[in-house]
């Protein structure tokens, strides 16, 4: 019993050291550091950054991945005013329900009009299998939460976007995969979606691949957790309070205990 003891010991050793070096080569690499203007407790995003991340996504991200927590109401958060909110929504369409008559149309499709503010950013594909289609398998994720989903946040999604380089020697891409230095397992099923001046700003910032990765980063670290910025303002504001009624507590001890002695 004694030997069949260790032997499934040794066994299980065995495996958790080769678990563990596989996870280990499937990493990529290190991510580098970066600086981000929400960072930190007074961190706080950049307006102008935030307009042109949507800019990024609107016209290089949404061809294949959903931001399906957010309305287009919302944009008026990152300093669209409500008409360009409404001009931005009634480029897309969205499904209608039956028409006046109750009924759908005789070829039955969907009767759809033009989005409105109430209504959620729309996605790009109908459904997971109409995405898998148009993507040789692949299932494009909703972006929603994507920076706080991956491990590294921020610095990995910006990491991701300028990670894609020509293989390096020896090293054999699967069909239909693309070598990205920063993902793990090094092979990607999404080929390099940014290139230099792939996207022409509004405000006239140069477009590079760093820039257009930062901007792309920034609204999806907004879209992930908007209310960040709020929540930091009410820290800040209970930490103020907390000092003061700390301040406030120790004067009264030692007038009380001034009139004890």
């Amino acid at each position: 019993m004694i030997r069949n003891l260790i032997a499934a010991v040794f066994a299980a050793t065995l495996s958790l050291m080769v678990w563990t070096g596989g996870a280990a080569a499937s990493e990529g690499a290190d991510l580098p550091k970066q600086e981000w203007t929400f960072n930190g407790i007074f961190g706080q995003f950049d307006r102008a950054q935030l307009k042109r991340g949507f800019q990024v996504y609107k016209e290089v991200c949404a061809t294949c991945h959903s931001v399906r927590q957010l309305f287009y109401r919302n944009l008026t958060e990152i300093g669209f005013t409500a008409d360009q909110v409404k001009n931005i929504a009634a480029e897309a369409e969205v499904a209608a329900g039956p028409n006046e008559d109750g009924e759908t149309h005789k070829d039955g499709e969907l009767i759809k009009r033009p989005a409105k503010p109430f209504d959620r950013i729309v996605k790009p594909y109908a459904n997971d299998l109409a995405a898998r289609a148009a993507n040789n398998g692949a299932l494009p994720p909703d972006l929603s939460l994507i920076v706080k989903a991956r491990k590294g946040g921020a610095d990995y999604l910006h990491a991701l976007l300028i990670g894609f380089k020509d293989a390096p020697e020896g090293v054999k891409l699967q069909e239909g995969m693309t070598y990205n230095a920063y993902f793990p397992g090094n092979q990607i099923a999404m080929s390099a979606p940014i290139s230099e001046d792939g996207v022409e700003y509004t405000d006239g910032t140069k477009a590079t691949v760093d820039q257009i990765a930062r901007d792309i980063t920034v609204f999806l670290a907004w879209a992930a957790e908007p209310e960040l910025e709020e929540r930091k303002r009410l820290g800040l504001k209970v930490l103020i309070f907390l000092i003061v009624f700390t301040g406030m507590l120790y004067a009264v001890k030692r007038r009380v205990w001034a009139k004890l002695h």
